[in-house]
Formats: C-alpha cells, sequence, structure tokens
C-alpha cells in the first residue's frame, strides 16, 4: 500500500502565536463553588458514623495527595442513610465519569473529592467510597486494563479518503512509544488542521474505543473519551448549542481538564473545613 504523506505530523502543529484561539466562540458561563444544602445540626447528630468519615476526607485533602496518588475512605461499612448523608453533605460537582459498566464516579463540589461506585456483574454494589486526589484512580486503571500498547493495524485503507490521517497516527504513535510517566502532554489541535470525515474514521479506528467517559461542566461542556490505546485520550469541547468547537487527541496519563491540581485541593480542604465547622 503506498500513501503520499501530506505536510503533518511532528512539527506540523502551530507554533503560540499561529495558534491563537481567540477568533473560535467559547462555551459561555463558568461553574463555580457553591455550598451545598447541608442539614440541620439535628439532623447531623443522628449521622455520626457519616461525620467520621468526611472528617477522614478533610484529612485527606490537608494531606494534599501528590499527583497519581489518592486516599481513600472506604463507606461500605456505613448504612444506607449515612452514604446518603454523606452524598447531601458533598454534593455534585462538574466532573462525572462512567468507567465501563461497572464503575462510576462522580466529582463533588469540592473540586478533588471523588464518590466512587462499583457494582458486580449481578449489579450489586461491591464498593462505595470517597477518593480524595487530582483524579480517581479506580477511574484511570479501567482506562490503562483496557488500554493496547500501540495503535491499531488495519487490514484496508481507502487512500482516497485521507488527507492528514496517517501522518497524524504517524506522529502519535511516535508520542505514544516515547511517552512515561511526568512526559509532558501532547495534543494534536484536529480543529486547526485540514482533516476529512474519511480522516476522522481512519484515527477512530486506528485508536479503537476505550472504557471511560469523562463530562467537565467547568467552562462550557468538555466531554473526554479514553481510547483503545493507553495513554490516548479525545478531549472535545462544546458550545451551548452543542456545536463542536474544539477537537484533539492528547497523549497523557489523562486530561489536565478532568484533574483537579493542589491549588483546588487546598481550598476543598478550606470549603470542607467550612461546612464541617457548622457541627461543631
Amino acid at each position: 500500500m503506498s500513501i503520499t504523506r501530506p505536510l503533518a505530523g511532528p512539527g506540523s502543529q502551530p507554533d503560540d502565536e499561529d495558534g491563537d484561539l481567540a477568533f473560535m466562540e467559547l462555551p459561555k458561563g463558568m461553574a463555580t463553588f457553591s455550598m451545598p444544602q447541608i442539614p440541620e445540626p439535628e439532623v447531623a447528630a443522628a449521622h455520626a458514623a457519616a461525620l467520621e468519615k468526611l472528617d477522614a476526607a478533610l484529612e485527606a485533602l490537608r494531606a494534599a495527595p501528590a499527583p497519581g496518588t489518592s486516599i481513600t475512605i472506604d463507606l461500605l461499612d456505613l448504612d444506607a442513610d449515612n452514604r446518603a448523608f454523606v452524598d447531601q453533605m458533598l454534593g455534585e460537582g462538574e466532573v462525572s465519569i462512567v468507567a465501563g459498566s461497572h464503575v462510576q464516579a462522580q466529582e463533588s463540589v469540592l473540586a478533588g473529592v471523588w464518590r466512587i461506585h462499583v457494582v458486580g456483574s449481578d449489579g450489586a454494589l461491591i464498593a462505595d467510597a470517597i477518593e480524595v486526589g487530582e483524579f480517581p484512580l479506580s477511574v484511570l486503571a479501567a482506562a490503562q486494563d483496557a488500554g493496547a500498547p500501540t495503535l491499531r493495524a488495519l487490514d484496508a485503507v481507502a487512500e482516497d479518503d485521507l488527507m492528514n490521517a496517517p501522518s497524524i497516527a504517524a506522529e502519535l504513535a511516535d508520542k505514544l512509544a516515547a511517552f512515561a510517566p511526568g512526559t509532558p502532554p501532547h495534543a494534536i489541535n484536529l480543529t486547526l488542521l485540514p482533516v476529512s470525515d474519511g480522516d476522522l474514521a481512519y484515527l477512530d479506528a486506528r485508536l479503537g474505543q476505550g472504557a471511560v467517559t469523562i463530562l467537565s461542566r467547568g467552562y462550557g461542556n468538555c466531554r473526554i473519551s479514553s481510547t483503545g490505546v493507553r495513554n490516548a485520550w479525545w478531549v472535545r469541547y462544546f458550545n451551548s448549542r452543542e456545536i463542536l468547537i474544539l477537537n484533539t487527541i492528547e497523549v497523557c496519563r489523562v486530561p489536565d481538564v478532568a484533574c483537579a491540581a493542589r491549588e483546588d485541593l487546598e481550598d476543598s480542604a478550606e470549603r470542607l473545613a467550612e461546612i464541617l465547622g457548622v457541627y461543631r
């Protein structure tokens, strides 16, 4: 098979001055912290076990787990009423995650504080926890375990439908082969490159489908999908009319837009201390 390689690949991405996205219509409305509707003190008094778990979450936040680590607080030993109390206290934040058919994660209103649910094949709850860290490791494991180390080979390619996809795939293969913990993220901005529908279908076939889907509503609507290749992610931004305005493939451990920063953990520690202070 012979493919004419267009001008894409390493070095094809625009320099900072050429890559200014100011002309693009960005999503409107940024989410901000809002205090969850916490129960009255007399209600909280009947949920001492839940408050102990929240105290443990506060200590975990103050410890500020380093990137790539997390602290888990098991909630399975709580009854349903106390778990519901924990959920009410934490609220629902900007990031929601589905990892296959068994794992779900929801960031709370406190960035870096995640509620994790894992069910078995029979639908029974087998894990229920608070996980504190930049990103839930239980979810990341699902993406890593389901991913292949390299791009998939294709038996046949309709060359007439392709513009830049083969060179983009070559760039991805190089970056994936060189990826290691601590490697800076590498993004290929498909929005700024001439790509055909055939290109997108080709890249989708080479990457395959992953197990993890992330929705981040912190700034407009960002949808992140793991691929069938370890450390390769689709990151897509949509405007308020659900029109795709930014389409990228990122080579990274997990895209930054889905992660809580250290400053977020510090701020969440202050917020949770403020919330729990109502009951002290």
